[in-house]
C-alpha cells in the first residue's frame, strides 16, 4: 500500500520577512490555532557572550498586561516574614522544612522567593534549583525582605530574563486570547527592560534580532526598529 503524502500545515503570513511588531502580532495570533490558550514566546537574540561576567543580562520586568497564567510561588522565610508571604498568597511557605522537601524533591512551584536571613540554608538549594533557573537572587528580586510585595509582583505578572549561552533571551509574554494590545505592551516592556539592563561590555549592535511566535505556531520576525531596539 502506497505511503500517504505528510500533510503539511498552511501558515499565515510571511515568515521570512521582518514585520512591525503591531503586525507580528497579528501573525502570532492568527497562526494560533491549537485547541488550548497558546503561550506567545519572545526570543531576543543579543549581541552579547554570557561567558563573560561584563555581558551577562539578567532582570525582571513587570508585563503590564500580565502573563495570563497562574504562577504558583514558593517562600522560604519564617516567623513574621512566612505570615506575610501566606497572605500575599504565597501557595508553598517554610524555612528548614521546606529546604528539606525541595533537597528531596518537591518542585511544585514556578518561583523561589526568600529572605537574606534564609540564604545560608537556601544556599544548600544551587545544584537543585540552579538549572532550572529557580534560585532566590538579590538582582532579580527574590532575596529580598519585602516578601509580601515580591510574591505579589511575581502573581501579576513580573517575569525573570536572562542569557542563554547562545546570547538568547527566551520569555513567555502573554496568551494568545489576549488582545493585541496587551500583547504589544507586554513586548515594548521587555524590550524596554532589556534596553535598561544593557552591560557595560556588550559591543556593537546589541538587540540583533527579536521574533514572535505561539507555543504551536511559526516564528515571526520583528523590526527591531518598530520597538525601540
Amino acid at each position: 500500500m502506497a505511503k500517504q503524502p505528510k500533510r503539511t500545515q498552511k501558515w499565515i503570513g510571511d515568515r521570512n520577512a521582518a514585520h512591525a511588531v503591531e503586525e507580528a502580532v497579528k501573525l502570532v495570533k492568527a497562526n494560533a490555532n491549537a485547541k488550548f490558550d497558546e503561550t506567545v514566546e519572545i526570543a531576543v537574540n543579543l549581541g552579547v557572550d554570557p561567558r563573560h561576567a561584563d555581558q551577562q543580562v539578567r532582570g525582571v520586568v513587570a508585563l503590564p498586561s500580565g502573563t495570563g497564567r497562574d504562577v504558583r510561588v514558593a517562600v522560604i522565610a519564617k516567623d513574621a516574614k512566612a505570615e506575610e508571604a501566606k497572605a500575599a498568597g504565597a501557595e508553598v511557605v517554610g524555612a528548614e522544612d521546606l529546604v528539606e522537601r525541595i533537597q528531596g524533591g518537591f518542585m511544585d512551584f514556578d518561583r523561589v522567593i526568600a529572605t537574606p536571613d534564609m540564604m545560608a540554608l537556601v544556599g544548600r538549594l544551587g545544584k537543585v534549583l540552579g538549572p532550572r533557573g529557580l534560585m532566590p537572587n538579590p538582582r532579580v528580586g527574590t532575596v529580598t525582605p519585602n516578601v509580601g510585595q515580591a510574591v505579589k509582583d511575581a502573581k501579576g505578572g513580573a517575569i525573570e530574563f536572562r542569557t542563554e549561552k547562545t546570547g538568547i533571551i527566551h520569555a513567555g509574554i502573554g496568551k494568545a486570547s489576549f488582545t493585541e494590545e496587551q500583547l504589544l505592551v507586554n513586548v515594548r516592556a521587555l524590550i524596554d527592560a532589556l534596553n535598561k539592563a544593557k552591560p557595560s561590555g556588550a559591543k556593537g549592535a546589541y538587540i540583533k534580532k527579536i521574533s514572535l511566535s505561539s507555543t504551536m505556531g511559526p516564528g515571526f520576525k520583528v523590526d527591531g526598529g518598530s520597538v525601540g531596539a
